[in-house]
């Protein structure tokens, strides 16, 4: 039984996004409960956070410019080429880092303290950004600039800070509260493994139901999110070997909330746009896989 259980770990990114294309027809009923399930994601990921343990890095204002600056410049660069794949573009470096990327850093011999840090800085960082980068791209041309920017504003905010106080909350007035969020095992990790399932059959419906002149977009989104995404790692690690922790800051920057992301783009953003994180989703279980794979191999030599 315990092999199947490690069988069905290993395979879960497969196996969600198989499940949720397959049955994209009717999955799409569920995507009410995405911001739900990432708005419980993060609250456990921020009851296990250590207060004393966080402290803002040099490194961490390296990481949070590129996200955010970076975002700005690519969007900018490609709109004049398609503004669809530009706003892919944005997305895939504005994404704030996945939960589960201070799970990768410790099997990878990084920081943890430091990437837990950086999941709460920049979520508060993306949550200030996203509003105002979504708004001017013109989502809602029914509303003005400012008022696109509090629509958006009283859901994102909400859903990437809230689940901190709540957190805070817990630890501080419902301590058995907190206990169960904290070891409850997998728990975060089946709750990603459904919100992939969902998001998966949202994307594939959407595709399917394209005309075939799209699919010149569908090679433009997977393109730039690879490149997007080896250069994240790439970036993030030459900012860490400064600071002596390559893998910290490459996991900062590279890994992302895909499932946060795809949320965004279905929501706020041309719906093809939720391409570009879906295919980051399979770069950078890539990158993680050969990391891990030769990491191992080092431990064994």
């Amino acid at each position: 039984m315990s092999q199947i259980l490690k069988i069905l770990k290993d395979w879960t990114l497969p196996i969600a996004m198989t499940v949720g294309a397959l049955n994209y027809q009717w999955i799409g009923k569920l995507s009410f409960l995405t911001p739900y399930l990432i708005f419980t994601m993060l609250l456990i990921t921020f009851s296990k956070i250590s207060w004393k343990d966080i402290r803002f890095h040099r490194a961490h204002l390296w990481l949070l410019l590129i996200q955010l600056a970076g975002s700005a410049i690519a969007y900018f660069a490609i709109r004049s080429y398609d503004e669809v794949i530009a706003q892919g573009a944005l997305l895939c470096i504005l994404a704030p880092t996945a939960t589960a990327a201070a799970v990768i850093t410790g099997m990878l011999g990084g920081n943890v303290g430091f990437l837990t840090a950086y999941v709460l800085f920049c979520n508060i960082a993306v949550a200030i950004a996203a509003p105002l980068y979504f708004s001017y791209i013109g989502v809602h041309d029914e509303l003005s600039f400012f008022q696109s920017v509090w629509y958006i504003c009283k859901q994102v905010f909400p859903l990437l800070i809230l689940p901190l106080f709540i957190a805070a909350a817990f630890r501080r007035w419902l301590p058995k509260v907190h206990y169960l969020l904290v070891c409850i095992p997998k728990l975060s990790f089946y709750l990603w493994s459904f919100a992939l399932v969902i998001v998966t059959g949202i994307t594939v419906h959407f595709m399917v139901e394209q005309d075939e002149s799209n699919y010149r977009l569908f090679i433009g989104l997977a393109g730039v999110s690879l490149v997007l995404c080896c250069l994240q790692f790439l970036v993030g690690r030459r900012i860490g070997r400064t600071y002596g922790d390559p893998v910290s800051s490459g996991q900062g920057l590279g890994q992302k909330n895909t499932i946060l992301a795809l949320w965004m783009a279905q929501t706020y953003l041309h719906p093809l746009v939720s391409l570009a994180p879906a295919t980051y989703i399979l770069w950078q279980n890539i990158i993680n896989s050969y990391q891990l794979w030769r990491k191992n191999r080092e431990g064994k030599k």
